[in-house]
């Protein structure tokens, strides 16, 4: 996949983002978090009944989003794993390797009790944005990355203490995604590397 393509689609998505008007009602949070991947495949050998499966590792990181007073809203979600690729069943050593997300997603929650106090707001979730990974292949081949399209869907739900406070509970999958005409037209398609993710973070509310 082009770089070029791959820059060009990230900027509309952050533009549109950016294009959301604002309204007195909305409010914005920020909630880091802190969690696991389980579930990877990525099927690098093409033979039947054959995937690679990766155990599960720690992810970390932040989402940033705003809510608007009704139910629409966006988020940006960025996700950090290290040693991702690591395979502690056999001796053999991959070096550093981690994956990196970065997603801009549509968000839709109700927001039950309300958008100040207490209160909980379930939501859905789903974007498109980067999917970075890196392999770093010890001292007898060279590192490995790639930075691709890659598409996330997920749920959850923020539950608020207070107007300011509160906990987030998060399932996503990623997924990536492939130009099958590099040389031609941009035809994207799904790829074989995909996981999920759960995490749990504390949520600041602010901005109402």
């Amino acid at each position: 996949m082009h770089i070029r393509k791959l820059l060009f689609a990230t900027l509309i998505v952050a533009f549109a983002m950016a294009a959301t008007p604002s309204r007195a009602s909305a409010d914005w949070y920020f909630t880091p978090f802190i969690g696991a991947n389980f579930g990877g495949d990525a099927d690098f050998v093409d033979v039947d009944d054959f995937g690679d499966e990766f155990e599960q590792r720690i992810d970390f990181g932040a989402a940033f989003g705003w809510m608007g007073g009704g139910i629409i809203g966006w988020e940006i979600d960025l996700g950090y794993s290290p040693n991702f690729f690591e395979n502690t069943s056999t001796s053999f050593d991959f070096g550093d390797s981690n994956v990196t997300t970065l997603m801009g997603n549509i968000v839709v929650g109700i927001p039950v009790g309300g958008q100040t106090g207490p209160g909980i707001r379930p939501y859905g979730s789903g974007g498109i944005g980067l999917i970075r990974t890196h392999v770093g292949a010890g001292d007898f081949f060279d590192d490995l990355s790639s930075n691709d399209l890659g598409i996330n869907v997920g749920a959850g739900v923020h539950g608020y203490f207070t107007d300011n406070i509160g906990i987030r509970g998060d399932v996503r999958y990623f997924r990536s995604l492939q130009d099958n005409e590099p040389d031609d037209d941009f035809d994207l398609a799904l790829a074989d590397f995909d996981f999920w993710r759960a995490t749990i973070g504390v949520t600041f509310r602010f901005g109402n």
